[in-house]
């Protein structure tokens, strides 16, 4: 009765939390200590260990889709048997559950990926300003600013130009909380929703004097 009161309470403190996803400390608390699920401020669709079972690093602002799913680990081909039954003890076959050694999947700032993406183990890193369309089956690391999309995965072209890009990484802008973003909104929307790099340095050289 105890356990499943205590099973009944967190269940419901997470409903809650996840109602606030974008910004609740908490919920990023509870996964990072329970499934090892690293998850930066602003950052949402993420917050299931059943789609996207850690170890996870996951930055600021970063837009998952409700339907996007991560592999960490491969089932053992080169066993008697692929089926879990050699891995979770659940099945009664071994004593406990196989510690996986793989390094996390570390997905950076501000990614966007769209619905119904699979991310397979063969994908250690996703980084900063990357898109990853719909559909797209992920077997392999995706560079900064690419936009990928396929089954494979493929780069389809760069967000920006390469100096725009460094522009961009130069001001570090992820790192803002949103009462910056929203004053910077205000006062500077063109650099917001159509930066180039004069205006991108421009705001830097104000920002350092």
């Amino acid at each position: 009765m105890v356990g499943l009161l205590k099973s009944a309470i967190i269940k419901a403190r997470l409903f809650l939390w996840r109602r606030r996803q974008f910004d609740n400390v908490k919920l990023r608390e509870y996964f990072h200590e329970n499934y090892d699920i690293k998850i930066g401020l602003y950052s949402y669709g993420c917050f299931d260990r059943w789609r996207m079972p850690g170890p996870i690093r996951i930055g600021r602002y970063c837009s998952f889709a409700n339907t996007v799913r991560s592999a960490p680990n491969n089932h053992p081909m080169e066993a008697l048997t692929t089926h879990p039954v050699l891995y979770e003890r659940g099945f009664g076959v071994v004593d406990r559950d196989v510690e996986w050694s793989d390094p996390p999947l570390v997905v950076e700032d501000d990614v966007w990926v769209g619905h119904n993406v699979m991310i397979l183990p063969g994908c250690k890193y996703i980084g900063r300003g990357a898109v990853i369309g719909a559909g797209s089956i992920v077997t392999k690391d995706v560079e900064r600013y690419a936009v990928v999309a396929g089954n494979p995965a493929r780069k389809l072209r760069d967000r920006f130009s390469p100096d725009l890009i460094e522009a961009i990484e130069a001001s570090r802008w992820w790192e803002m909380d949103i009462p910056d973003l929203r004053r910077l909104v205000t006062d500077r929307r063109d650099l917001v929703f159509a930066p180039d790099v004069a205006s991108l340095r421009a705001w830097e050289r104000e920002r350092t004097r």
